[in-house]
Formats: C-alpha cells, sequence, structure tokens
C-alpha cells in the first residue's frame, strides 16, 4: 500500500517527443522510430510506503490540487480496491440481493406486514400457530400420577407382566408400547443388560472412562430367552416373558421406559410383575368386540 504525499512546486512541462529515422534492419518495412525523451518525476511528489493498517484515499481536494499544480501533465488516480472484510458483506452471489424467505413466504408475508400493520400480522401469526399445533407443541397426554410397580411371586423363567391403564389405550398408544415391549426384548436378546459388565457406569466419574475388552468377553452372558404377545381387554394389558436369568437390570430398563409413557402419553396406574390372575381380566374372552385383542411382539 502507498500513500501519495505532495509538496507545492512550480509546475514542470514534459518535453514533446520527436521522432528521428534511424536504420532499418528490414528494408521492405520502413519505419520511424519514436523517442520518447524520459520523464523526471517532480520532485516535489514523493511516494512513501504506509502500514498494511493504513489506508488514505485520495480526496477530490487533492486530485484538483495535484492537477492544477502539474499544468499540463495528467495525472490518472485510481480508486484504491475494496478491502477483503468490506467484500465478505456482499456475500457469496458477488453483490446479488438475497432471496429473504425463500423457503416460507408464508413467514415472508407475516414479516413484511408486521411493521406497518402489526395487529394484522400478530393475528396471521397465532391463526398459523393454531393451524400448526400439532407439530410445533407437543402435549402431554400422560398422568402427572407416578406409575405404580409391584411383584406378585414373579419368576423369571415364566411370568406375566401386567398393565392397567386409567383409560383403554388409543391405537397410537397401543403402537407405542408394542414398539416399547420389542425394542427391550431385542436389548436383553442380545445381552445388552448385563449388570456383571458395568465397567463405565460404575468408572468414576472424575477420570477419563476406560473399557476392558478381555473382561467384558469373560463375563457370564445374560440373555432374553423368549417372550409371548401383548393381549388387551380395554383398559388392561399382560405379557408373558421368560427371561431366562435372574437379570435385575433388565427390568429396571422396562420401568424406566414406561414411567415415561405413563408421564407423557397414556397414563397407566399400575404395573405388577408376577401372578397368573389379574383383577377383571376374563381368561375366556376372544372376541374384539369385547375390548380384546393380541398385538404381536
Amino acid at each position: 500500500m502507498f500513500t501519495l504525499h505532495f509538496f507545492p512546486s512550480p509546475p514542470q512541462t514534459l518535453p514533446h517527443p520527436t521522432f528521428s529515422p534511424q536504420l532499418n534492419p528490414h528494408p521492405h518495412h520502413p519505419f520511424k522510430t519514436l523517442t520518447i525523451p524520459s520523464f523526471q518525476p517532480n520532485p516535489c511528489l514523493q511516494i512513501t510506503k504506509s502500514s498494511q493498517n493504513q489506508r488514505i484515499e485520495p480526496t477530490r481536494d487533492l486530485i484538483s490540487q495535484i492537477e492544477q499544480d502539474n499544468e499540463g501533465t495528467e495525472i490518472e488516480v485510481e480508486e484504491v480496491d475494496e478491502s477483503p472484510s468490506r467484500a465478505r458483506f456482499r456475500g457469496r452471489g458477488g453483490g446479488e440481493e438475497e432471496e429473504d424467505y425463500d423457503r416460507n413466504p408464508e413467514f415472508a408475508e407475516i414479516i413484511g406486514n408486521c411493521l406497518d400493520e402489526p395487529e394484522k400480522a400478530r393475528s396471521k401469526m397465532e391463526e398459523r400457530l393454531r393451524k400448526k399445533r400439532n407439530k410445533i407443541i407437543h402435549t402431554k397426554t400422560g398422568s402427572a400420577t407416578p406409575m405404580q410397580v409391584t411383584f406378585n411371586k414373579f419368576d423369571f423363567l415364566n411370568s406375566y407382566i401386567w398393565f392397567e391403564f386409567y383409560n383403554a389405550p388409543l391405537e397410537k398408544d397401543v403402537s407405542l408400547i408394542c414398539d416399547t415391549i420389542r425394542s427391550w426384548h431385542i436389548v436383553g436378546r442380545l445381552g445388552g443388560c448385563n449388570s456383571l459388565n458395568m465397567q463405565l457406569s460404575q468408572s468414576p466419574l472424575d477420570k477419563r472412562p476406560s473399557y476392558d475388552a478381555i473382561q467384558g468377553a469373560n463375563v457370564t452372558p445374560a440373555t432374553f430367552y423368549n417372550i409371548g404377545n401383548l393381549e388387551m381387554q380395554d383398559n388392561l394389558a399382560r405379557l408373558w416373558v421368560d427371561i431366562g436369568t435372574s437379570e435385575p437390570l433388565l427390568l429396571d430398563v422396562l420401568v424406566n421406559a414406561f414411567t415415561q409413557i405413563s408421564s407423557d402419553h397414556i397414563g397407566i396406574k399400575q404395573m405388577v410383575f408376577g401372578g397368573s390372575e389379574f383383577e377383571n381380566w376374563r381368561e375366556n374372552l376372544t372376541t374384539e368386540d369385547a375390548g380384546f385383542s393380541v398385538n404381536e411382539i
């Protein structure tokens, strides 16, 4: 970067160029040589190098003053290029204007009217919120009362797990419950709930976690053996399980999942592990008209 400093001095006149004949090395193409006298720079015009952090643009007064003091000499002053930091503000389009809100014209219409007609923009926003409320706000449909968990002669090899809901589950609720049970069974069948190999959860929190692969491979496996379908009668449901090994971690995982389901989706009054009978459950009920259904797991 250079800065042009001006010091007043008497004007100088450049000598006129002269034409002089020279020997032509190519006689078939005659020409004359144009001799331009050497230009002596104005001693009063000094160019000094400035720091990279400084940039002084020539003003109109400075340009006019230079032209007056250097009559007969044409001086072309170029504007300094725009710095990269300023050029970045123009965006990647090379100065082209961005298309705001091109992905949501409805929202652009609301924002465009918010200054001129704030009440109209507010009413449009409220109408949009009402239409898309289900996608924006998910209301909890479960119960604020905690789910009760009890055990009634539970056997890991052959037992029922009973569920009592406050209301008969809807189709979407049944689908969520079945997906939860399937996931629980898959994780248990793959040995994911083995309390004998809890290296990471039992490691100190103030140290970097480490895992011993040999220790993990040599622990006694805990595999979920078998599971039945989910049977439902109105607001009651039961599930037969054969866990195979006495692994309480599997039960903790299932209880935690259904506690969240009861709180957020459908209220569950109680969850009972074990027992061959349950109040209001009818063994001879097999028709769907009476509220009975079997959901495959």
